[in-house]
């Protein structure tokens, strides 16, 4: 799929991002293997060690080709922020200066590449605060606390980043619009690294969401939804729910186990969602990513 693209600089870190299911993981592996590199994952869900095969971790063999940092090592319920993976990744580079990034979070590689705002935790009043005013008068609500600069640069249908906002202004008494403006230096300028875009064509990207979570289902997938059943939390599926048990097709899964909707409905359900999310995906990455290097495919 990626034989005409020239290998990189070998001296300069490699980022790559795309929308799931597009071949971000095979590139990487091409290009740290051609050129003894590391990869390190930037994807939010793939840190997590609940899910392997629904996060569509690079398996064992993939793991014994080229050195795979990052994935899976952060407990199910343990906290984990763009912070702690950007100090993470700061540290490899450190030793690896020219590591493959690999992943679709936006917010990790934006971070990356632009600085993040260094902003104080939200203590749990204040998050209790807002869980309640989301609860019981709405995004909305919310929404009309927040100062005009936040809330222009803000996705206001987004209820985890409205709520963010919110509990940004509450404890600290700033804007989040205020706090990133006094974004530091980025770790990793665009102007050091070769940055690269995976652009698919839609129905081939749609082909290969439908085929993967069949394959999915074929190895793993529903043991590691029963492992996750009982530590499912009560939130799940809302937008303060713990970033672990956002993975898609778990919260069909789930569903499934526990008797609510087929196995069969489960999965169309969940490739449905991966459709979407990978929609979004696209979305941000043509609009925050212009200055990448884009790698249409098929």
């Amino acid at each position: 799929m990626f034989a005409t693209l020239p290998l990189p600089d070998p001296e300069r870190p490699v980022l790559i991002a795309g929308p799931t299911a597009s071949g971000k993981s095979a590139l990487a592996l091409d290009i740290a293997q051609a050129q003894d590199r590391v990869i390190v994952n930037a994807d939010a869900l793939q840190v997590h060690d609940a899910w392997r095969v629904l996060s569509a971790r690079p398996g064992p063999e993939d793991e014994t080709r080229a050195p795979h940092l990052l994935y899976g090592h952060v407990p199910r319920g343990t906290d984990y922020s763009v912070g702690h993976w950007l100090r993470e990744v700061a540290a490899i580079l450190r030793d690896r200066p020219n590591a493959v990034i690999v992943g679709g979070t936006g917010l990790y590689l934006s971070a990356l590449t632009e600085g993040l705002a260094e902003i104080p935790p939200t203590p749990p009043a204040i998050r209790t605060k807002a869980d309640a005013i989301l609860r019981d008068r709405g995004l909305a609500a919310l929404l009309d606390a927040l100062d005009p600069a936040t809330v222009a640069r803000l996705d206001t249908r987004n209820p985890a980043r409205v709520q963010r906002a919110w509990e940004v202004l509450h404890a600290t008494g700033r804007g989040l619009a205020d706090w990133q403006a006094d974004t530091g230096a980025p770790l990793l300028p665009l102007a050091r690294v070769t940055a690269l875009v995976l652009t698919p064509d839609r129905d081939w990207l749609n082909d290969r969401i439908a085929r993967r979570f069949a394959q999915m289902l074929e190895h793993g997938a529903l043991a590691e939804a029963r492992a996750a059943l009982p530590h499912w939390p009560i939130n799940a599926g809302g937008p303060t729910a713990p970033l672990w048990t956002r993975a898609i097709g778990a919260p069909e899964l789930i569903a499934h186990l526990r008797g609510h909707i087929s196995l069969d409905e489960a999965r169309d359900t969940a490739t449905l969602a991966t459709r979407q999310f990978a929609k979004r995906q696209r979305s941000w990455f043509r609009n925050r990513m212009k200055a990448w290097q884009s790698v249409a495919l098929p």
